[in-house]
């Protein structure tokens, strides 16, 4: 019995991401030795969407699925109003046809999303 999923987020300054991830969006964590920080995530779910053929980096070979974090809200415009008062900078929001989007900029330079679905979503379920 599959008991929940684990996400790995590769980063160039993980230190300052898992800060971000504590302190700024202010997940729950545990400390799992050293400084290594696992968050407890809000719900999820997955989708499988079709690749160009790259293969992923990560630690397992052969190379598994690349993956791209979004997180869900209600309400986009108040949760980057929440994001702004942290001094977090949002990109532009852009509408898809799943949702309205922008993108989150992590203390190491990179990014993660974050949308309001317009599709039905399988976190009820």
């Amino acid at each position: 019995m599959i008991t929940g999923a684990h996400v790995l987020l590769y980063s160039h300054d993980a230190e300052a991401d898992r800060a971000f991830f504590r302190d700024v969006l202010e997940f729950r964590w545990v400390d799992a030795g050293h400084g290594w920080l696992i968050f407890k995530l809000p719900r999820a779910e997955a989708a499988l969407h079709p690749t160009d053929g790259d293969p992923a980096e990560g630690h397992a070979a052969p190379a598994m699925l690349g993956a791209e974090l979004y997180l869900m809200c209600g309400d986009l415009q108040a949760m980057i109003q929440s994001l702004a008062a942290k001094n977090v900078v949002c990109a532009p929001i852009d509408k898809a046809p799943w949702g309205i989007k922008t993108t989150i900029r992590l203390p190491s330079g990179g990014a993660i999303g974050l949308y309001q679905p317009t599709h039905p979503t399988a976190l009820g379920l």
